[in-house]
């Protein structure tokens, strides 16, 4: 008889998208445990309890809480979803950028800087607008469109000033005027499961930000790039951001490894959280 898989669900808070996740684990009658990772620690002397689970989903609200976390229970030899090696490039754009441009995926033109000097040198080599971004965050926080050179110095020196690590690595995206819409596709394994359009009137299209949703039909443009960009950071969970340039077609522009999907299971009318727990399940049989 084979054994029962444990799975454990690490969170930050229970959102919808978990309560559907853990709805998903009980409807499949899957043993599994809640792990709020305020809660819990990690002994790098005594692993046992960590390997009673066969894989563990991440699903914490703090990129870098869930990063360590996931270095940790791999260290450890436990399956997870995603790796730490997916969530560290996925919750990294700059590094997202650099595993696209190595495997040849369209993109933004994109460039990194470390000085206010070296930055604005780049940002007159793309010509305004540019966008500036931080490299570590979401729901389209600390965003800034910068329409000219005298913008470009204040929010520079704003962010320098800022003094953190994150804030004096320089990411600028070339702008592009996108269609009043982004797309957001949702990739499980090998599988483009489900995708829409962000709509919104307001340059920045995140459904956090107040876009709406609208169906998009899944192309084989969009499912070939999709899944181009899903390998080309190792693959698993993942929500891929394109966005449709008007001369040189779909790009991609972002790729998320703990994605939102309230407003994309509703309106697709797809299992979205059963599709991650199969898939979780599926990791770790792998390994089994």
């Amino acid at each position: 008889m084979q054994r029962r898989l444990k799975i454990g669900v690490l969170y930050s808070r229970v959102r919808v998208e978990e309560k559907w996740i853990f709805g998903a684990l009980e409807k499949r009658g899957m043993d599994y445990e809640r792990l709020d990772d305020r809660a819990v620690h990690f002994d790098l002397e005594d692993p046992a309890p960590w390997r009673q689970y066969d894989v563990v989903l991440e699903r914490s609200i703090s990129y870098y809480n869930g990063l360590y976390a996931l270095r940790l229970l791999n260290a450890f030899g436990v399956p997870t979803v995603n790796t730490a090696s997916v969530a560290e490039i996925c919750g990294d754009k700059l590094m997202t950028s650099a595993a696209l441009a190595r495997e040849g995926v369209p993109q933004p033109r994109n460039a990194a800087a470390f000085s206010v000097e070296a930055a604005l040198e780049a940002i007159e080599t793309f010509g305004y607008p540019v966008v500036l971004k931080p490299v570590v965050g979401s729901w389209g926080r600390l965003l800034a469109k910068v329409n000219d050179r005298e913008a470009a110095e204040a929010i520079l020196e704003h962010k320098s000033t800022l003094g953190s690590a994150q804030h004096s690595i320089f990411y600028i995206q070339e702008y592009i005027e996108k269609p009043g819409r982004d797309i957001r596709a949702i990739v499980i394994g090998e599988r483009v499961v489900t995708a829409m359009y962000r709509k919104s009137e307001h340059w920045i299209t995140n459904t956090a930000r107040g876009g709406s949703g609208e169906l998009c039909p899944i192309t084989p443009e969009i499912e070939e790039m999709c899944l181009r960009a899903a390998k080309a950071v190792g693959g698993g969970v993942l929500g891929v951001d394109l966005v449709e340039h008007p001369e040189r077609g779909l790009m991609v522009n972002e790729i998320n490894h703990t994605m939102e999907f309230h407003t994309m299971q509703p309106l697709s009318g797809i299992d979205i959280a059963g599709e991650i727990v199969e898939y979780t399940a599926g990791v770790a049989r792998m390994k089994g």
